[in-house]
């Protein structure tokens, strides 16, 4: 199922207090020539647009990149921005992939957590926190993110794989060479299991910078197909919601935990 919402990118959109924003890895071009360096952006922001952050090792559990079967570290500079600067040498799909570390929030009203809940397709935690004897004011919340992105360098040939993060999303098919007239087919995985029933929030970015959102939901293997467009750029978000491990939650002081997964690719132009 499909729903499609437009939306119009603003600097209100990003002055709203809400939470609940993406975080991406955002190439400045999602296909380079071989020899010519990968440079992308850490982004955090809404609806495909938000600020860059620097590169900043004690924020990241893990950030590579992986071409030709090889995976290795991103070296940078602390303060680095755009985050990832990659030599490349040989034609090859990239993938980056990126960790963050823990953080948590406080959500500042009730209701407002809830419309974060019913956005994910995630109501059963409204009633498993009932359940578990929470009131209104247990609203912490422990979060990391979870983002790769694809690259074509030269030929772009290759394809996606699982990288072993906690929760992620595979492309199935290479936007840069398959066939993407029926779409394109992706995984979501978590603990290297497929999620079967999930929301994919797709994120579908012209030319122009306007921005459409629909979701899909994936089937009992965890699949689901994205209709794409060509010469339009791709974020695909899923959010994993889940009760803290006991010992994270009184650590932390936490309630509840969310994993967020993220892919970003290009659909070359016909």
């Amino acid at each position: 199922m499909i729903r499609t919402l437009s939306v119009a990118l603003s600097l209100a959109c990003l002055a709203s207090a809400a939470k609940g924003h993406e975080f991406w890895i955002d190439p400045v071009e999602h296909q380079v020539d071989a020899g010519a360096p990968v440079v992308a952006a850490l982004r955090v922001g809404q609806e495909y647009k938000g600020s860059s952050y620097s590169y900043v090792p004690r924020n990241f559990r893990r950030f590579d990149f992986a071409i030709a079967g090889e995976v290795s570290p991103v070296e940078g500079t602390i303060g680095d921005r755009p985050a990832a600067n990659v030599p490349t040498s040989e034609d090859g799909l990239m993938v980056l992939i990126h960790a963050t570390t823990d953080t948590t929030l406080g959500w500042s009203e009730w209701e407002k957590f809830v419309k974060f809940v019913e956005h994910k397709d995630a109501e059963w935690v409204l009633e498993a926190h009932a359940a578990r004897g929470l009131t209104e004011d247990d609203r912490r919340e422990l979060y990391s993110r979870y983002a790769k992105s694809l690259v074509a360098v030269g030929d772009g040939a290759g394809a996606d794989f699982e990288t072993g993060l906690l929760t992620e999303i595979v492309a199935l098919e290479n936007p840069y060479t398959d066939d993407m007239s029926d779409g394109i087919d992706v995984r979501v995985l978590y603990e290297g299991a497929p999620r079967a029933g999930t929301q994919i929030e797709v994120f579908e970015k012209a030319g122009d910078q306007s921005v459409e959102i629909f979701t899909v939901q994936t089937d009992a293997d965890g699949a689901a197909t994205v209709p794409v467009k060509p010469g339009y750029r791709y974020m695909l978000d899923s959010v994993v919601l889940r009760e803290p491990a006991a010992d994270v939650a009184t650590e932390k002081n936490v309630q509840w935990e969310s994993l967020w997964a993220n892919l970003t690719f290009e659909v070359p132009g016909s």
